[in-house]
């Protein structure tokens, strides 16, 4: 990955019917580093959603999360890399729509394994620009486990009350 996410919205809009009010950003923020099970959607190469449960992390305002390289979502990122990403939270559920893109930054992939640590108990290892580990999920195939980091475009938070919309730039903006 050549430059990092866009993390910081360029604009957000109440898009309820019902309400004017926003979300704040950093409860947004609050609700993606805490949030345990995440669902990635890829396109497969029919051109059908190819929809998977995953754990992610929030690191430096920025989602990242993993995949065996062999895996039929990597290998869909490889081909077109838009993908969505949701989870939920009490209050609200979040929607995150951009584009994934593999980490090769030693440092960034230390943090991010730290952070699975913290969340999860994985015992992730950086290795050869990737995270080794002695066990994975029962979907996510042998090690090892490549980093991918979300940029997004949208990102969406529904609520009992407020809806609300972030827009960041993309890469090409």
């Amino acid at each position: 990955m050549n430059q990092p996410p866009q993390t910081t919205p360029v604009s957000e809009a109440a898009i309820s019917a019902y309400e004017d009010t926003v979300i704040p950003w950093a409860d947004a923020q609050a609700a993606l580093a805490d949030a345990r099970t995440f669902w990635l959607s890829t396109q497969a190469p029919e051109a059908t959603a190819h929809v998977r449960p995953h754990f992610a992390v929030w690191v430096d305002s920025t989602l990242y999360f993993t995949a065996n390289l062999g895996s039929r979502k990597a290998r869909n990122l490889a081909r077109d890399p838009r993908c969505t990403i949701a989870t939920q939270n009490n209050d609200f559920d979040l929607v995150v729509e951009g584009s994934a893109a593999q980490v090769a930054d030693e440092g960034t992939l230390h943090r991010v394994a730290d952070a699975y640590i913290a969340k999860y108990g994985w015992p992730d290892e950086v290795r050869n620009g990737a995270f080794t580990a002695t066990f994975g999920a029962p979907t996510a195939g042998p090690p090892p486990y490549h980093v991918f980091a979300v940029s997004p475009t949208t990102i969406y938070a529904f609520g009992n009350g407020p809806a609300t919309r972030w827009r960041f730039l993309s890469r090409t903006d």
